[in-house]
């Protein structure tokens, strides 16, 4: 027990040692903090503004992306605070760092006072399953449509082996995503849609109401010091999610706050969702006593199903069976659906140990989910693929 891990310890300095390495070519904090508040940004940035603006090169995001070179080359893009109505696409395989504008160096690590919105308003309510989720999204990074495609079932669609993998080292800092076609769960309504890339989002804010953030096939998506607000299963997806140091805001309740898909591709994947050192509350005082008790940590879209909530705050809004089944979907010894060290009113001892699908795990069992570095995997099902994660950020 001992040596294992010690064992695990030195495998996790000697990664993240390598990513820092790796990454130490990327926009340095000190010069992005330059650029956010006082707009002194580094040659070749890309400015974005809604309204007139002599910086400005731009007045969408959309029309900045569209201009970059299909390159690997590393590119930056600062929006000036205000609310840009678009919806984003983005296959650029090469480094992006999207920025947004804050007014002063505290707002930088405050999601609540993010002064950039990307909104737009769109929800699937299609039944006959021909209308894909992904339409209805605000922003969009996948290499190809094929690779975006959520599909219906608990496989979802089947992406072709021969789609190229997509950005490589995607980053947002101080941007809000929102999703605003209404004030409650009315179909699948994107904030973001991120598939076959690896991508870190910091001090940012994604809100919907059902199906707020889609991690798509092969998607590694990494979100620290920030905002995901939703109600019905709006965590969802067949990639990796890893959350760090989060506010996760329930709306309201439906479903769970997780609903995953076990992957059917064949590259090895710690896929699933983890919420680590965050908390999980009522998004106001107004809609928490009537949800008290009535909101699930999550339930299984297929029987491959992984999440798990760590040293995580929940307060009483959350059930106290934790999780819960949905239509049988969960199979015992392949769907996870736990909890290490969760704390808070709405942590029930007595109704997880009653419950049938939750799992409360112990420190050898956790250790395998317990950093990035042991849940991002190579294709070749490596540990480690954090070189994309900006570190100087996570460990300041």
């Amino acid at each position: 027990m001992l040596f294992y891990g010690l064992f695990l310890a030195l495998q996790a300095i000697l990664v993240h040692s390598a990513a820092l390495r790796q990454s130490s070519s990327s926009l340095t904090t000190a010069a992005r903090e330059k650029c956010q508040t006082d707009l002194q940004c580094p040659p070749g940035t890309l400015i974005v503004s809604h309204a007139a603006h002599p910086l400005s090169n731009f007045t969408s995001l959309q029309a900045a992306i569209s201009s970059l070179p299909n390159d690997n080359s590393s590119q930056t893009i600062l929006l000036l605070s205000g609310s840009y109505n678009e919806q984003v696409n983005i296959t650029r395989s090469g480094p992006i760092t999207l920025l947004g504008q804050q007014p002063d160096r505290s707002a930088l690590t405050d999601a609540a006072r993010n002064t950039v919105n990307l909104t737009f308003a769109g929800a699937n309510q299609d039944s006959t399953g021909t209308i894909d989720n992904v339409w209805y999204s605000v922003l969009i990074v996948a290499p190809t449509l094929d690779a975006s495609l959520t599909g219906s079932g608990t496989t979802g669609y089947p992406v072709p082996a021969d789609t190229p993998f997509g950005n490589t080292n995607f980053r947002v800092y101080n941007i809000d995503f929102r999703n605003t076609f209404s004030e409650y769960s009315a179909g699948p309504a994107h904030a973001i849609s991120f598939s076959r890339s690896n991508g870190g989002f910091y001090y940012c804010g994604f809100y919907s109401y059902q199906d707020t953030i889609y991690i798509g096939k092969l998607g590694s998506a990494y979100m620290y010091k920030s905002i995901l607000a939703g109600q019905t299963d709006f965590l969802y997806g067949f990639g990796t999610l890893y959350v760090q140091s989060s506010e996760i805001l329930l709306r309201s309740c439906g479903g769970g706050i997780t609903a995953w898909k076990g992957t059917n591709t064949s590259v090895p994947n710690n896929y699933g969702v983890y919420i680590h050192d965050s908390t999980v509350r009522a998004a106001n005082t107004s809609i928490a006593p009537d949800i008290k008790e009535s909101c699930a940590l999550g339930r299984p879209w297929n029987a491959l199903h992984r999440s798990i909530f760590a040293n995580t705050y929940e307060d009483g809004s959350i059930e106290p069976s934790g999780y819960i089944n949905w239509e049988d979907r969960w199979t015992a010894n392949e769907t996870l659906m736990a909890e290490y060290k969760a704390y808070g009113p709405g942590f029930n001892l007595t109704g997880r140990e009653d419950s049938e699908v939750s799992v409360l795990l112990d420190s050898k069992e956790y250790a395998r989910y317990s950093d990035p570095e042991r849940v991002f995997l190579f294709s070749d099902g490596r540990v480690g693929n954090v070189a994309w994660i900006d570190w100087e950020v996570v460990n300041s």
